[in-house]
C-alpha cells in the first residue's frame, strides 16, 4: 500500500445545521474508523470552518486512541483566517498546533488558492469522505473532481 492508498481527505460544508450536527458526527467517527480498519494512516483536511472543522477534531480524538493515524492539513493560504472570528481563529490554531504536518499551497490569499487546495487534497488520497448537500460551490466542485480522479466516495448526510 503506497501514501496515496493509506490516505483519506475530507470535504464538506461550512455551514452544519445544529439539528444535523449529532447524527453527522457519529457517522463521521464511524467512517473514520472503517477507514482506520482498512489500513488508512493519513488524513488530510483543508481547515476551513464547518466540516473540515469538525474533521480534524475526529480524528484528533481518534488519534489518542489509534496513534498510527495522522493529520493533515492542507491549508490555502497563511491569511486563511483573515475576517474570522475570534473563536474560530483559536479553534483553527488549537488544530494547527496539533497537527502532524501542515501544506501550504500558497503563502497570500489569491483567486483560485481554494481551489488548488482542494486538488491537491484530492490528487495525494485515495478516499474522499464528504457532507455535500448541494451541487454547486466548492464541496460539490471538490466531491466531483475526486469522482473524476477514481477516488472512492464516502458521503455522509447526517440523518
Amino acid at each position: 500500500m503506497d501514501m496515496r492508498e493509506k490516505t483519506c481527505c475530507f470535504t464538506g460544508h461550512r455551514d452544519i445545521p445544529a439539528r444535523v450536527l449529532p447524527l453527522l458526527s457519529a457517522e463521521l467517527e464511524q467512517a473514520v474508523l472503517g477507514l482506520i480498519s482498512e489500513g488508512v494512516r493519513y488524513f488530510g483536511m483543508g481547515g476551513a470552518l464547518g466540516f473540515d472543522t469538525l474533521a480534524a477534531e475526529t480524528v484528533l480524538r481518534l488519534r489518542d486512541q489509534y496513534s498510527q493515524i495522522r493529520l493533515i492539513l492542507v491549508l490555502p493560504c497563511r491569511d486563511q483566517t483573515r475576517g474570522w472570528k475570534s473563536k474560530d481563529i483559536a479553534c483553527y490554531e488549537a488544530i494547527m498546533a496539533r497537527a502532524d504536518k501542515v501544506v501550504y499551497t500558497a503563502e497570500t490569499y489569491s483567486p483560485g488558492c481554494m481551489h488548488r487546495r482542494n486538488r491537491h487534497l484530492v490528487d495525494n488520497s485515495s478516499v474522499c469522505v464528504a457532507y455535500c448537500t448541494r451541487n454547486a460551490g466548492g464541496s460539490a466542485y471538490t466531491v466531483d473532481y475526486a469522482q473524476r480522479q477514481g477516488l472512492r466516495i464516502i458521503l455522509l448526510h447526517g440523518k
